[in-house]
């Protein structure tokens, strides 16, 4: 898969299963940060429930707490992150 084919994937991923049906993929740019209030704000549990989604879909685990803030820094960075480790 090419990465900008997953940044889009993810982002449409990201909005089902944080249940965001008022967003749209192309409001947030690929750099937009994701867990800082001048980004998108997600929390702790958005989190919780996005390392499930990355799991699940793409067969990629997280498992380091502060690695984890760098993975989730942006749609790109977790992007990058995913072809990185895909097995």
């Amino acid at each position: 898969m090419e990465r900008q084919e997953l940044i889009s994937e993810l982002k449409t991923n990201i909005i089902n299963t944080l249940n965001l049906q008022d967003l749209e993929p192309g409001v947030f740019g690929d750099d937009t940060p994701m867990f800082s209030d001048d980004g998108l704000g997600f929390d702790s549990v958005d989190a919780l429930e996005l390392v499930v989604m990355v799991e699940n879909s793409y067969g990629v685990t997280i498992g380091d707490k502060d690695e984890a803030k760098n993975i989730f820094a942006s749609v790109s960075a977790l992007a990058d992150y995913i072809l990185a480790n895909r097995k």
